[in-house]
């Protein structure tokens, strides 16, 4: 169910929830948080309302998403109330501001915040220049990032690090649970000897293969180099290499030595997996601190290493 509101105003769309709630028998019992949605002007509002409403399955909350419209027309609210089978496990608010209303995003917001319960910020598009300052980062327990829609990518984690402040966090490092879920394991089996140094190939426009060598840097301390070629993580040992590929089915292959290749199927995680997966920790990531200020210390060459 889809309630359309237009040139309204937000103690009106306040009501409309009420009444949209009681005649429709849609309760708002067991929110757990507020997500707020931060799109800009020109960046896709229906893709990031479905990933929201997806997550919503395993994190039932209020998602509120607030849509800049062009700040050179008039001065107007427009809303979108979305319940039932159009919310998923959610009741979604669409606004959609016009004019000088698209300056206060934070003001129109507040009065729809659910009371005691956390506030998460999402932008799915660029990010504020420092999140924790923003208005609407002020309001999220935890802001999420997407440095792979930065203008930059080159230089977004630098800026990342210099601005970090505790509850930011990324969908770059969402996306990378499984290989270092992978890599991990890899320490664990035997052999147990150390590793002497690290190299992570891909395209040279992926934050989150930054991430990933920031974090092998952080964790195992040995020189890490970051080059650009096909994906391929190679963790050297004095017994021979441990190497993490992708083969022509993009399944992950797993060489160490002396041992039989093994192979992971692997899937992209989607964005309502990483969405979903973001919403289950509230508190600071530290390992993505930490990766952070790895990736600083990665030495980055154009070429492939030859093996």
């Amino acid at each position: 169910m889809i309630v359309d509101m237009q040139d309204t105003s937000t103690s009106e769309v306040a009501k409309k929830i009420v009444q949209v709630r009681e005649s429709g028998g849609a309760v708002s019992l067991g929110r757990v948080l507020t997500l707020v949605v931060a799109v800009e002007h020109g960046e896709p509002t229906e893709g990031a309302i479905e990933a929201a409403v997806a997550a919503s399955r395993e994190h039932p909350s209020r998602i509120i998403v607030l849509s800049s419209r062009s700040a050179t027309s008039e001065t107007r609210l427009d809303a979108e109330i979305r319940v039932g089978g159009d919310a998923g496990a959610s009741e979604v608010v669409v606004l959609y501001m016009h004019g000088a209303l698209a300056e206060h995003p934070h003001s129109v917001v507040i009065p729809f915040l659910l009371p005691d319960t956390p506030v998460v910020t999402w932008w799915p598009g660029a990010a504020p220049e420092h999140p924790s300052r923003d208005p609407l980062g002020k309001l999220g327990r935890r802001r999420i990032l997407d440095a792979g829609k930065d203008g930059d990518p080159q230089t977004v984690l630098a800026r990342r690090l210099a601005t970090y402040a505790p509850g930011d966090s990324d969908l770059s490092w969402t996306q990378i649970t499984y290989w270092r879920a992978i890599l991990a394991s890899a320490m664990d089996r035997p052999p147990h000897s150390p590793v002497t140094s690290v190299q992570v190939a891909g395209p040279n426009d992926s934050p989150s293969l930054d991430l990933l060598a920031g974090w092998l840097r952080s964790q195992l301390g040995v020189p890490t180099s970051r080059v650009f070629g096909s994906f391929e993580v190679r963790l050297d040992r004095d017994e021979g290499p441990t190497v993490l590929a992708v083969d022509q089915n993009n399944n992950a292959v797993l060489t160490m030595p002396g041992k039989p290749d093994g192979r992971i199927a692997m899937t992209r995680r989607d964005l309502p997996v990483c969405i979903a997966e973001e919403l289950r920790h509230l508190d600071a990531d530290e390992v993505y601190l930490q990766s952070l200020q790895g990736a600083a210390e990665v030495d980055y060459v154009d070429d492939l290493v030859p093996a």
